[in-house]
């Protein structure tokens, strides 16, 4: 019989799309890995990867059955969560995954509302790029995620969303478009972006927010968080766009910027995510309504003008 234990192989192997990596990742070595593999094969009568002394690939088949298999240790994740959940008693343990555009912004004006609201609910941070979330997710190694949309996710995520997060242009003083507390899309066209690395999906939302205008990307460099974009913009070598939840939580405060309203850009909605077979629904929507509190909170009380939001 097909073994809760090979399925974790199977999934990470297609994760990592490495044996050293996939083995790392279930705490094991890689010929256990292997073997545990082979065995699945076996059982299965199908190859689930291609392997030579120099690459590594999965098949087609393969990457189906993965998906399968995140499936279904997800629903056996669900199953325990909720025997454990009866065992303490009602307390609950939620691993909440965040995107590193919204949780470090969002979550430190949350958590004393979600421990005011929800006193019997232990919360776990875990902040990576939404690929690595999803996945999470799907294999059960999450509870919870708070990510952006659009996004696309599989078919058994649900999502609810809590609110919606536009954009300001930040430029240096001295930029041409740094006088101007409202700026036009036309503005935009053509002019390069200092924008995040690939992978975060802020980066496709801001380049895709402004309908028939072609934004382009500053090839020349690509940052790993925010703050990093805020200081090159400060430096007078470039202009970006930053979300309000950000700017509203202090990340230009200090900074030698201007920032200017984008009129007519796309906002990318801020929502929670779980899995339909979760027990804990009903908990996800009392969570969501505080993260909906806590951003409010943030407008109240933002560094820019209440007359410039």
């Amino acid at each position: 019989m097909t073994t809760l234990r090979q399925l974790r192989f199977l999934a990470a192997l297609d994760e990592a799309q490495n044996f050293s990596r996939a083995a790392d990742l279930c705490n094991i070595t890689q010929s256990t890995l292997s073997t545990g593999l082979k065995e699945l094969e076996a059982r299965l009568g199908v190859q689930v990867a291609e392997r030579t002394k120099h690459s590594f690939m999965m098949t087609p088949l393969g990457r189906d059955l993965a998906d399968r298999a995140r499936g279904i240790l997800a629903e056996v994740q669900d199953f325990e969560n909720l025997a454990q959940r009866e065992r303490n008693a009602g307390v609950t343990s939620i691993r909440l995954g965040t995107i590193p555009t919204v949780g470090p912004f969002l979550m430190p004006r949350a958590m004393p509302l979600l421990r005011n609201a929800l006193p019997d609910t232990k919360f776990y941070l875990r902040e990576e790029l939404t690929d690595a979330l999803v996945d999470g997710l799907m294999e059960g190694r999450l509870d919870l995620l708070l990510i952006a949309l659009p996004h696309p996710l599989p078919a058994q995520i649900e999502t609810e969303v809590l609110f919606s997060d536009g954009y300001w242009l930040a430029t240096p003083h001295d930029h041409p478009l740094g006088n101007r507390d409202i700026v036009e899309g036309e503005d935009l066209a053509n002019r390069h972006l200092l924008l995040l690395e690939k992978g975060h999906c802020l980066q496709r939302h801001a380049l895709s927010s402004l309908d028939g205008i072609n934004l382009d990307e500053d090839q020349t460099f690509s940052a790993t968080s925010l703050s990093t974009l805020v200081a090159m913009v400060e430096e007078d070598l470039g202009i970006t766009m930053l979300p309000k939840l950000a700017v509203d939580a202090g990340l230009s405060k200090g900074h030698k910027l201007h920032l200017g309203d984008i009129r007519g850009a796309r906002p990318r909605d801020v929502a929670l995510a779980w899995r339909k077979s979760s027990p804990d629904a009903d908990l996800f929507h009392k969570i969501g309504q505080s993260l909906i509190a806590a951003r409010a909170g943030l407008r109240e009380t933002s560094p820019i003008a209440p007359s410039d939001l």
